[in-house]
């Protein structure tokens, strides 16, 4: 690996790592259908604007509507679940648990779409729910339902982020393909329309766009531009370098960027349970995306595993 592409790995691991960070600070003063429609708005703007200077050309192809429904199973829903998720649970164990994403893509591959379930996957599987069940036993945060709630969230996002993988394949790529940034800002477009009214909905019931200060602002800027658009761009760029299985590298990178940036900016409590449940966690995810055998290239990619 090129020391430029080492560097943006670290880079977008960084960058997605953060975005707990901003949740944390921003779904609790919104609220988290608020703060999840923020998030798309801002990066479909961000996105379009880049694509603009770019001078991307749009042309769907007749797939405006496969990237919108894409967009509401690859963002609208996880960035929700996300938000609901900083409500209750630190910064560092969502990061963990957006760590389970390649292993709910085996199990929902296997159960939905044909993929073989190897014992190597099947054993990652077995040992990400292990690192899972230690983060919310023995970690900092005392066990309760909230903490469960919260993981659950995470977990739902993560089978989401599994399920749109195989659907931009069937949908996109087996569909004759198409830019990987237009798939991007078109789904952002989809999330944003899809969460629109649920976010009316909320504000109608308790307006809290008064109660955000500067900070809030701040994050839910930081949320969706840099932590959405700009890594998304960041992150097609390594696939185009590296590929998509090494550039998923990212996966095992994320947990201690969120992590530590909630220890030092949120003042989150760090413990063994992290090094445990993290070290599980990533041991599962090396087991899936371990090659073993040639695989083919090609495709057109979708957001990657850090994506909220």
């Amino acid at each position: 690996m090129k020391p430029a592409d080492l560097i943006r790995l670290l880079s977008l691991a960084a960058i997605w790592g953060a975005s707990f960070l901003f949740l944390r600070i921003g779904a609790p003063v919104l609220g988290p259908l608020t703060a999840a429609f923020l998030r798309v708005l801002i990066g479909a703007v961000t996105l379009a604007v880049c694509l603009a200077l770019m001078r991307v050309r749009w042309d769907m192809r007749g797939k405006l509507r496969q990237v919108m429904a894409l967009g509401v199973i690859n963002s609208g829903i996880p960035f929700v679940m996300y938000s609901f998720a900083a409500l209750w649970l630190p910064a560092g164990y969502s990061a963990v648990f957006n760590a389970m994403t390649p292993l709910m893509g085996v199990l929902i591959g296997a159960m939905c779409f044909g993929e073989r379930l190897t014992l190597p996957k099947a054993g990652g599987v077995v040992l990400g729910v292990a690192g899972v069940a230690v983060l919310t036993r023995t970690g900092p945060v005392a066990f309760s339902p909230q903490v469960v709630l919260g993981a659950a969230a995470c977990l739902v996002a993560t089978a989401c982020y599994g399920l749109a993988g195989f659907l931009a394949r069937r949908w996109i790529t087996a569909q004759g393909g198409l830019d990987s940034r237009l798939v991007a800002t078109g789904s952002m477009f989809g999330a944003s329309l899809f969460l629109l009214p649920f976010c009316a909905i909320a504000l109608a019931r308790e307006n809290t766009l008064p109660a955000a200060g500067p900070g809030v602002w701040l994050a839910m800027l930081g949320v969706g531009m840099l932590c959405t658009a700009i890594a998304y761009i960041l992150y097609y760029r390594l696939i185009a370098d590296l590929g998509p299985v090494r550039s998923l590298t990212v996966t095992f990178l994320i947990p201690p960027f969120g992590i530590v940036w909630g220890a030092i900016f949120l003042g989150e409590q760090l413990s063994w349970a992290h090094v445990a449940g993290g070290a599980l966690i990533g041991l599962a995810v090396w087991l899936v995306l371990r090659p073993t055998a040639p695989v083919a290239a090609g495709g057109t990619a979708v957001p990657g595993p850090g994506r909220s």
